[in-house]
């Protein structure tokens, strides 16, 4: 893979994933997977934003709960709530039991149904409130969780670009990226998520750090579980089956850190 396909696909993670202003001149499948592929790097600066957000709340002094809801409202507000719509728009499609043409309409429609209401209701909640018990080690803890979930969850986002996963449609985000992510790319972050699960026992303890790799399992399992279902529910995958694995697998890391 070339240099310049490498530097336009990661300018291309950015200009999808993020609010951050990037000059996007190339798309197409060899770019949008390097784009896939550097989804990771996109999640370690946008949680170190929102991570910064809850810390600089918590020392101004707005309280552990308000600092929480900051953190989560800029992590929505910096992807353009993209993968909340994906997650919405995932749970409309699966709660109707229509089969899978359908079921993709209605994902495609502009509404949102009870079902995606539901889910975004219940999932920044129970963020929320993950961010809120972290708080009690630390806002540096729950800012050092908030970045290490953000990360795995578009970990998740690279694993559902492998080979062997299909599209649902001929057309759109999931035609344009499905199976573009090699096994070897996919190896490489494992190993520096385990690095990183690592590093935050030797900041935290030992077992924290043991907490922040089961998290990561736990977290990427269930994204797993979440594309499985997908996957043979619509024939293949979507950008709002993506959006719907990176905001599962980020909610299980938060829930999962802070059991401690």
């Amino acid at each position: 893979m070339s240099n310049g396909t490498t530097s336009a696909g990661l300018r291309l993670a950015f200009g999808i994933l993020s609010v951050i202003p990037v000059r996007v001149d190339r798309v197409d499948r060899p770019v949008a997977g390097r784009a896939m592929a550097c989804a990771p790097l996109v999640g370690l600066v946008l949680g170190g934003l929102a991570g910064g957000v809850l810390a600089l709340a918590a020392w101004s002094g707005t309280g552990a709960l308000t600092a929480a809801a900051l953190a989560v409202a800029t992590l929505a507000l910096l992807t353009r709530g993209l993968h909340l719509d994906g997650l919405a728009d995932t749970a409309d499609g699966l709660g109707s039991a229509k089969p899978a043409p359908d079921a993709l309409r209605i994902m495609k429609a502009s509404d949102i149904g009870p079902f995606g209401v539901l889910s975004l209701l219940f999932l920044v909640l129970i963020e929320t409130g993950a961010l809120l018990r972290l708080q009690h080690q630390g806002s540096g803890s729950a800012a050092a969780a908030l970045v290490f979930a953000a990360v795995t969850g578009r970990a998740a986002l690279s694993i559902a670009c492998r080979p062997g996963v299909p599209s649902a449609r001929p057309d759109g985000l999931g035609a344009l990226v499905a199976g573009t992510v090699g096994r070897g790319v996919l190896l490489a972050w494992s190993l520096l998520l385990l690095a990183a699960a690592a590093l935050y026992g030797v900041v935290q303890g030992p077992a924290e750090g043991a907490r922040a790799l089961g998290a990561a399992l736990a977290g990427l399992a269930a994204g797993a579980l979440l594309l499985r279902h997908t996957t043979r529910r619509f024939g293949g995958i979507t950008g709002d089956v993506l959006g719907a694995v990176v905001e599962t697998t980020g909610c299980v890391v938060l829930v999962v850190v802070s059991t401690g």
